[in-house]
């Protein structure tokens, strides 16, 4: 996947597609039962600016005109949609709720209430 996300033949905008779709899913299977510390939701930052800086490349800087890495609040900019640990919450926290209303399986994580 690394080749294919680092291509300058795919779209911006494919890449994101593809990310989206069939990476994010893989990286978040059983989230909904996970309690992140602060270690493992670093990594999470971490893995997923990595791959936002494959998708976008590197930028160029408007006043030397060098190519240099983005910086994580230039790819928050990029990439609009929530980040990876607030995804992460997120589910575990609708999980969660739905344990304690409906007091019986939780399909999202498979836990009984």
């Amino acid at each position: 996947m690394q080749n294919l996300l680092s291509s300058r033949l795919l779209s911006t905008n494919l890449k994101i597609k593809i990310y989206r779709p069939i990476i994010l899913p893989v990286v978040l299977y059983g989230c909904e039962a996970w309690s992140l510390i602060l270690r493992e939701e670093r990594k999470m930052r971490v893995f997923e600016n990595m791959v936002l800086r494959r998708i976008f490349g590197p930028g160029g800087d408007e006043v030397t005109g060098e190519w240099r890495r983005l910086h994580n609040e230039e790819l928050n900019d990029l990439y609009s949609t929530h980040n990876i640990v607030r995804v992460i919450k997120s589910r575990s926290q609708y999980c969660a709720g739905d344990k304690i209303e409906m007091n019986e399986m939780c399909w999202a994580c498979g836990a009984y209430g």
